[in-house]
């Protein structure tokens, strides 16, 4: 999002606190998983306070942001032990298999049951 912008403020007691206001990385959450990763920020999407926030794009509290998405697909393809959105070839060759132990595919397996994810999470 280019080069990064943090502010000093001035707070009560002549303290000082740090606020980002152009930042490349952020500590991003998926909430129906439970899984936090530090993530780079790819745009600001969406603010309802301003537009011209969005077109600067500028982090404020409650702005909807874009981020990339590898992080939360490697910890799903590891937690999960399957692909997360990636769309099957025709000529693609299947991996060799890891030998796994049979307490691991067990908890893979039940694991699978309860994995749903979302369609437009899919198409990312």
């Amino acid at each position: 999002m280019g080069p990064t912008r943090i502010r000093t403020v001035l707070t009560m007691g002549g303290n000082t606190k740090l606020r980002a206001l152009r930042l490349d990385t952020g500590n991003c959450s998926w909430a129906s998983e439970g899984v936090t990763r530090k993530t780079r920020i790819l745009d600001v999407v969406y603010n309802a306070s301003n537009n011209e926030l969005v077109r600067t794009k500028t982090l404020v509290k409650n702005a909807v942001i874009q981020v990339d998405s590898t992080p939360f697909r490697q910890w799903y393809e590891a937690h999960y032990g399957g692909t997360a959105g990636r769309k099957k070839r025709i000529g693609e060759e299947k991996k060799e298999e890891i030998t796994q132990s049979t307490h691991f595919k067990r908890k893979i397996t039940t694991r699978k049951k309860h994995s749903k994810i979302e369609q437009l999470q899919k198409d990312q």
